[in-house]
Order: structure tokens, then C-alpha cells, then sequence
């Protein structure tokens, strides 16, 4: 999604922070219940959720969990000069099988997420890529398992909320006994959801050609079996994450599980997965500023003797986060 130019922090208050902390919760929660559990209206809700969405790039989108879905994770690190690498950004974000394209390191490189389908369809990867001018360098990295992400992330997010208020919003309702694996004919409501997670039933009826009561039914299967989780794009400068940035580390092997579970508990880090390549372990760090973000890389992980190196990317802009382009539509739900 591309992210608009936010106007002034300072509109970002407690009520903004708890609404996006119990999106975090539930994503399709009803604008009533949040108000509710909030304390506010539901007009104030729903005028919160569509000014965030102007000014910060708020929205909710429904995503398949990569392994459930028969596919491959790649983070990819493009060279290129300054103005080759905005359009090679741009076009990347256009691509459906791209997420979280950003621009880092002074502008001369790309990170990307490239989900393939496994053992197969690499076209990105062994046949556009090679053919594209302007790239000077080009690494893949699969990601062999993500310990922080995805359905989980950064708890800068999700410091607002009592425990009260968060279970109160938390979904309910018993987990289906069984939940059948997902298919092609999920595709229509992977596609509505992936631009919109918090379309009605009767939206994705229509883009499904299911009733509003089977639309339901398997939203609560694939939410249950793991295969489905809703995530909240949004611009966390807003939150204060204004130095943020791709960490690349190279662990003992033998030690590379316990390093990467205490990193997932770090606040500081928003993402954090086991990889292939010449480092083997990569984290994003969001900081309120440069100072904090070089506290952490020299007491949190510094401390850390199993790290043998570190490699840090100053993430200048995203260009596309984790739903497809385009802003979805933004609703007032009752």
C-alpha cells in the first residue's frame, strides 16, 4: 500500500492508539464493540478509523499463512542507483506477490518479501529480476522459519489496552472440530479480504458467489486452523517508530534458535525470522530515534555473545506493506 505523507503526529492520541491496539485483537470487531470496550462512541470510532486511514494508511487485510497456503517466503536485497531504485520499488509493490517493499540504505536498495508457490514458480526471482536494468546487486534469502511477524508483530502497537479490555475484544466462539485445507475456491475470498479485511459478509458473499452464512462459516475455519490471520497496515511513524531499520545477523548455528526466541521478546523488533544466505538470522527494528535504535544495536544485541556480526539497513520509506496496492475502501460499520 502506498504510504502517504503523514501530517503531524500529534494527532495521534491515547483513543487512536487503543483503536489500532484492538484492531490488533480483532480486526473485524464490530465499530460498536470497540467503541464499548473504548469508552467512546461509535461515530467516534468510525471517525478515528477513516481519518488514520487518510493521514496514516490505517487499514485491516486478511492474509493466508504462507505455509497453509502451499508457498515459499523470500526476502530479497536489490542494489541499484537512487532514481532506478524508486521505480523498481514501485513496480515491485504493483506485483501480487510482493509484500513489505521498501526502500533502504540511502535509497540504493530494495527489501522485499516474494511469497512463491513451494518448490516452484520462481518467475521473480530466476527470470524477471536477471532482465531488469539497473539492478548492480541482487540477494535472496528464503525464510526458513519466522519466529516474530505475521500474525504476531510489533507490541508498540499493543501497549494501550487492559487485560479486561483486551479480552473483552478478543473473538469468540468455539474453533470448529474440523476445517478443510485451503483451495482455488478460496481465492475469491483470499483476493476481497487481502484488499479489504474488514469487508462485510454480504461483500465477500458477492465476490465469493457463497451465502452470507457459508462466507461466514469458513472464515471461522480458516481462522481457527491458522490458515487465515488479519493484519494492520499502518504508518508506525505516527507511533513514534521514526528510526526503523533491517537488521542482518550471522548467529552460531547451534545457538540460533535461542537467539532468535529472545530477539522475538525484544520490543524493539517487529519481525525476526531464521534465513538462508551468508547471515542467517534477520529482525526490523523500529526506534522513536536514531539514539534509541543505536542503545539497542550496543546494550540489547551487543550483549548477545552468540552474534558474531551485524549488518544494519536504515529503512527510508515503505512502498508497500503487507496488503496489495491501493487503499481499500474506508466504511463506517455499526
Amino acid at each position: 500500500m502506498r504510504r502517504r505523507p503523514v501530517r503531524n503526529s500529534s494527532v495521534i492520541d491515547e483513543i487512536d492508539r487503543a483503536l489500532v491496539h484492538a484492531l490488533h485483537i480483532d480486526g473485524r470487531a464490530p465499530f460498536s464493540r470497540v467503541g464499548s470496550v473504548l469508552g467512546v462512541s461509535t461515530q467516534t470510532v468510525a471517525r478515528r478509523f477513516r481519518r488514520l486511514a487518510a493521514e496514516a494508511s490505517l487499514r485491516v487485510v486478511g492474509l493466508a499463512e504462507p505455509g497453509h497456503a502451499g508457498r515459499t517466503q523470500w526476502l530479497l536485497r536489490l542494489g541499484a542507483g537512487p532514481h532506478t531504485a524508486q521505480d523498481l520499488a514501485r513496480a515491485l509493490a504493483r506485483r501480487p506477490d510482493t509484500s513489505w517493499v521498501r526502500l533502504a540504505s540511502g535509497g540504493t536498495e530494495i527489501l522485499a518479501v516474494v511469497q512463491t508457490p513451494a518448490g516452484d514458480g520462481h518467475t521473480l526471482l530466476l527470470h524477471d529480476l536477471p532482465r531488469t536494468n539497473g539492478i548492480t546487486a541482487v540477494s535472496a534469502h528464503c525464510l526458513l522459519h519466522v519466529y516474530l511477524g505475521g500474525p504476531t508483530g510489533w507490541r508498540g502497537r499493543e501497549v494501550v489496552l487492559t487485560e479486561d479490555q483486551v479480552r473483552l475484544l478478543r473473538p469468540g466462539g468455539e474453533a470448529p472440530v474440523t476445517a478443510r485445507p485451503l483451495t482455488d475456491a478460496d481465492l475469491p475470498l483470499l483476493e476481497a479480504l487481502g484488499r479489504d479485511g474488514r469487508a462485510s459478509q454480504a461483500e465477500l458473499a458477492a465476490a465469493t458467489g457463497w451465502s452470507p452464512a457459508t462466507v461466514a462459516r469458513r472464515l471461522a475455519e480458516l481462522q481457527a486452523s491458522g490458515a487465515l490471520y488479519f493484519d494492520v497496515d499502518l504508518d508506525d511513524t505516527v507511533l513514534g517508530a521514526t528510526a526503523q531499520a533491517l537488521l542482518w545477523m550471522s548467529v552460531a548455528p547451534a545457538r540460533l534458535d535461542e537467539v532468535a526466541r529472545t530477539l522475538a521478546g525484544h520490543p524493539e523488533l517487529a519481525f525476526v525470522a531464521a534465513t538462508t544466505g551468508p547471515t542467517n538470522l534477520v529482525a526490523q527494528a523500529l526506534c522513536p530515534d536514531p539514539a534509541a535504535l543505536h542503545a539497542y544495536l550496543t546494550r540489547r544485541l551487543g550483549a548477545l555473545d552468540a552474534i558474531r556480526s551485524l549488518e544494519s539497513a536504515p529503512v527510508l520509506r515503505t512502498v508497500k506493506a503487507a496488503g496489495p496496492l491501493g487503499p481499500a475502501p474506508v466504511r463506517v460499520r455499526r
